[in-house]
């Protein structure tokens, strides 16, 4: 499994390695997986090719559960975080504030944010967005966003030359590092990439869900442009909220409100058929169903590190092994089928 224990000596860990070459990330001692790091398209920044999502905390998480969720992903040698203005109010970006001060974790992280969706700031105007981002700046208690998404979900009118423009002036103001889009139609993909010719912000990482039951609308024109573009793709709902890490089979299981509802839509012949095939390739591994989802995803191209939110402390070492793991061509094949 994930795990030989703390007690395990680096030669037999090497050896189990090597025994299994598709096992997951070994444990010996914390921080192990400090040594894995993927680039981030074309941003200068290496990540782990998983990103712990925030979107949970403050809302269905705690602050104290938080910290821990982060402790642990950071023990595995995580060091990606990504949140959003809108989550919980921008709770979640206090919570996370208080971690990295609290743990002097700052230069350690790779800090991503999404914006355009607080009620205060919404939209990608240049006044909102001066607002958006120095009101996330503040809650988390830095003076450098890492990698800033624009969020064009409320937002698909205005001027994105403007919108650019402004980025540029946070850029050089130092605010800002590297430019990341959420939402964004293929083609206002292709006008960025345009503009950027023209001198504004380069945009080099997307995020848009996907995983192995939403396989639309990224498998179409939208990996087309990431691909010709060299887009770094750091996809969230990796896990379909919840629904692809296996806990929940049975309708009269799951919970109510929105959630449930969403997790009650994929219980359905091609949900089970999905969830089967997982659990063949887990049962081959000997790793987690989730793990199994994390690392189809890795195995596409484009995917540069999915984004996973997680509930429990607990939750985050199944989703750690996704990273540590090698699909075969047949088992990323049989995935694939599943949810065609």
């Amino acid at each position: 499994m994930f795990s030989v224990g703390a007690g395990t000596s680096p030669e037999r860990a090497q050896q189990g390695a090597a025994e299994h070459p598709s096992a997951p990330i070994p444990i010996v001692g914390p921080g192990i997986g400090e040594s894995i790091r993927v680039p981030l398209g074309e941003t200068g920044l290496d990540t782990f090719p998983l990103m712990l999502g925030a979107a949970e905390f403050g809302w269905n998480v705690d602050l104290e559960t938080s910290h821990g969720i982060l402790d642990r992903y950071v023990e595995f040698g995580g060091n990606a975080i990504h949140t959003a203005d809108g989550f919980s109010g921008g709770r979640s970006e206090h919570i996370i504030g208080q971690w990295l001060q609290s743990r002097g974790q700052r230069e350690r992280a790779v800090l991503s944010v999404r914006i355009g969706a607080h009620a205060d700031n919404p939209g990608l105007g240049s006044v909102n967005l001066v607002r958006a981002v120095e009101g996330s700046l503040t809650r988390l208690g830095v003076e450098r966003i890492d990698v800033l998404y624009l969020d064009a979900t409320l937002d698909k009118t205005t001027n994105l030359e403007d919108t650019l423009a402004t980025v540029e002036w946070m850029v050089d103001a130092g605010k800002i590092g590297a430019l990341g889009a959420f939402g964004f139609a293929p083609e206002r993909l292709v006008e960025a990439r345009i503009l950027a010719s023209a001198g504004y912000p380069r945009i080099e990482v997307i995020d848009s869900p996907y995983n192995l039951v939403r396989r639309q609308p990224f498998e179409g024109d939208l990996r087309l442009v990431a691909g010709a573009q060299g887009l770094a793709v750091t996809p969230s709902h990796a896990l379909e909220h919840g629904f692809l890490s296996g806990r929940h089979r049975s309708k009269a299981l799951t919970s109510r409100g929105v959630r449930g509802e969403q997790l009650r839509g994929h219980l359905n012949r091609r949900g089970t058929k999905i969830l089967r095939a997982l659990d063949q390739v887990a049962t081959e591994l000997e790793v987690p169903v989730a793990a199994v989802s994390i690392a189809w995803l890795l195995a596409q191209r484009t995917i540069a590190a999915p984004i996973v939110n997680t509930f429990a402390t607990d939750h985050v070492d199944e989703l750690m092994q996704g990273a540590g793991v090698t699909l075969s061509r047949a088992q990323v094949a049989e995935l694939t089928r599943a949810g065609n």
